[in-house]
């Protein structure tokens, strides 16, 4: 499989969103690998990662954030379950887990029907290895500012605007990973 083939497919090469999807891709990617990589005892399927991560936001199209240049109906938190969508038709479905699955740290059925979240209401937190290293490799970058990694205290602080159960989850994501 080719993730950026079927990017391609799916976006302009020539556009900002484009630069902004493949740019944030690749970050994500790369720490996923090396996190990988550096915990050899997990066993982690690193071409599985490599592919996934690079195909994670590939629902972002469909969603209105003018600040990634993304023009469509959907709202943002929407991305992941759309870019499953697309991931289900081009006959993924294992790389199409790890987009439904990678918001937040995780939403669960419960915080989705609490916060009547416009997205299915189905349980949507990740559950093999290289879903929560996608979804924990994920949070180290932004699509608004693609200059670098964010500080771990950055992060724990969005973790904890999502509730207690978010930054506890990042925290032992933390030392599973020995990050």
């Amino acid at each position: 499989m080719d993730p950026l083939a079927l990017i391609q497919k799916y976006y302009d090469v020539e556009s900002p969103l484009y630069e902004t999807l493949v740019t944030h891709s690749r970050q994500v990617s790369d720490k996923a690998i090396s996190i990988a990589r550096n915990n050899p005892h997990l066993d982690i399927d690193l071409q599985f990662v490599q592919e996934a991560a690079m195909l994670h936001d590939i629902g972002i199209f469909q969603t209105n954030a003018p600040r990634i240049f993304c023009n469509g109906k959907f709202p943002y938190i929407a991305h992941g379950y759309l870019g499953a969508d697309i991931l289900r038709a081009e006959g993924f479905e294992k790389h199409a887990l790890v987009c439904e699955r990678h918001t937040g740290t995780g939403l669960s059925l419960k915080q989705i029907e609490r916060n009547t979240l416009p997205i299915p209401h189905r349980d949507m937190q990740p559950v093999s290895i290289e879903e929560q290293l996608i979804c924990f490799a994920d949070k180290f970058y932004s699509k608004t500012h693609l200059d670098g990694e964010l500080p771990i205290e950055k992060i724990r602080a969005k973790m904890l605007r999502f509730g207690e159960d978010s930054l506890a989850k990042f925290d032992y994501w933390m030392t599973f990973f020995n990050v």
